[in-house]
């Protein structure tokens, strides 16, 4: 026999730590904010992933409020309720729920 038999490595599972079931991997709740392209310079922004305790028309309206633009709650059967606003405004709902989750303001949400 030669050395490199001897050194043949156990059979290791890399996800075997992702399937523990203490693990908390895949727990977090994320918010995707998206953009879809429309016709030429023309697009929508998605937000979805809000928890579902939260009034999706009292956000809109916030939304529509605060960046002078349009927008509705589509439900969908996949995703569930999906927020879209008229234009490119990642940074802008970006900015403005993590400034609502750092004052504590979302409390007028429920």
């Amino acid at each position: 026999m030669s050395e490199l038999d001897l050194q043949i490595p156990s059979a290791y599972d890399p996800f075997a730590e992702s399937n523990a079931e203490d693990s908390d991997a895949g727990s977090k709740d994320y918010v995707h904010i998206r953009i879809q392209q429309r016709n030429g310079r023309k697009s929508l922004t998605t937000v979805q992933g809000l928890k579902k305790e939260y009034s999706y028309n009292k956000i809109l309206k916030d939304l529509k409020k605060e960046f002078c633009c349009n927008g509705t709650v589509v439900q969908d059967a996949e995703l569930g309720q999906v927020i879209q606003l008229q234009g490119d405004q990642r940074k802008n709902v970006s900015t403005f729920l993590t400034q609502r989750i750092q004052n504590g303001a979302l409390g007028n949400w429920s």
